[in-house]
Protein backbone atom coordinates (compact mmCIF):
# COMPACT_ATOMS: atom_id res chain seq x y z
CA UNK A 1 0.00 0.00 0.00
CA UNK A 2 1.29 3.44 -0.92
CA UNK A 3 0.56 6.29 1.45
CA UNK A 4 1.14 9.98 0.80
CA UNK A 5 4.40 11.43 2.12
CA UNK A 6 5.36 15.06 2.52
CA UNK A 7 8.81 16.18 1.33
CA UNK A 8 10.83 17.20 4.38
CA UNK A 9 12.89 19.71 2.38
CA UNK A 10 11.05 20.47 -0.89
CA UNK A 11 13.57 23.23 -1.65
CA UNK A 12 16.42 20.76 -2.17
CA UNK A 13 18.44 17.72 -1.16
CA UNK A 14 18.66 17.58 2.65
CA UNK A 15 22.35 16.69 2.76
CA UNK A 16 23.41 18.97 -0.12
CA UNK A 17 21.67 21.93 1.52
CA UNK A 18 23.58 21.22 4.74
CA UNK A 19 26.91 20.80 2.88
CA UNK A 20 26.42 23.61 0.38
CA UNK A 21 26.83 21.08 -2.44
CA UNK A 22 25.14 21.16 -5.87
CA UNK A 23 22.60 18.66 -7.18
CA UNK A 24 20.98 17.98 -10.57
CA UNK A 25 17.55 16.50 -9.76
CA UNK A 26 15.64 15.53 -6.64
CA UNK A 27 14.10 12.25 -5.47
CA UNK A 28 11.48 11.82 -2.74
CA UNK A 29 11.67 8.80 -0.42
CA UNK A 30 8.21 7.26 -0.44
CA UNK A 31 8.76 5.77 3.02
CA UNK A 32 9.72 8.82 5.09
CA UNK A 33 9.71 11.96 2.91
CA UNK A 34 13.51 12.39 2.74
CA UNK A 35 14.55 14.50 -0.24
CA UNK A 36 17.82 13.41 -1.82
CA UNK A 37 19.75 14.12 -4.98
CA UNK A 38 19.72 11.77 -7.97
CA UNK A 39 22.41 9.43 -9.30
CA UNK A 40 23.47 12.10 -11.83
CA UNK A 41 24.30 14.42 -8.94
CA UNK A 42 27.85 14.33 -7.54
CA UNK A 43 26.91 12.95 -4.09
CA UNK A 44 23.93 10.65 -4.89
CA UNK A 45 22.19 11.13 -1.55
CA UNK A 46 18.89 9.49 -2.55
CA UNK A 47 20.66 6.18 -3.30
CA UNK A 48 22.70 6.43 -0.08
CA UNK A 49 19.52 7.02 1.93
CA UNK A 50 17.85 4.01 0.32
CA UNK A 51 20.80 1.75 1.12
CA UNK A 52 21.49 3.03 4.63
CA UNK A 53 17.89 3.04 5.85
CA UNK A 54 16.33 0.32 3.71
CA UNK A 55 13.90 2.73 2.05
CA UNK A 56 14.12 1.58 -1.60
CA UNK A 57 11.19 3.44 -3.19
CA UNK A 58 11.54 6.98 -4.52
CA UNK A 59 9.57 9.30 -6.77
CA UNK A 60 10.90 12.09 -8.94
CA UNK A 61 10.38 15.58 -7.50
CA UNK A 62 11.01 17.20 -10.87
CA UNK A 63 8.19 19.30 -12.39
CA UNK A 64 6.29 17.36 -15.06
CA UNK A 65 7.73 13.98 -14.05
CA UNK A 66 5.48 11.30 -12.54
CA UNK A 67 7.46 8.11 -12.01
CA UNK A 68 8.70 5.93 -9.17
CA UNK A 69 11.87 3.83 -8.87
CA UNK A 70 12.88 0.90 -6.68
CA UNK A 71 16.60 0.96 -5.83
CA UNK A 72 16.44 -2.61 -4.50
CA UNK A 73 15.17 -4.08 -7.77
CA UNK A 74 16.59 -1.46 -10.14
CA UNK A 75 13.28 -0.90 -11.90
CA UNK A 76 10.40 1.51 -12.32
CA UNK A 77 7.32 0.72 -10.24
Amino acid sequence: MVRPVTPRTPEGCEECLRLGAPWKQLRLCLTCGHVGCCDSSPLRHARAHAGNLGHPLVASLEPGEDWRWCYMHGTFV
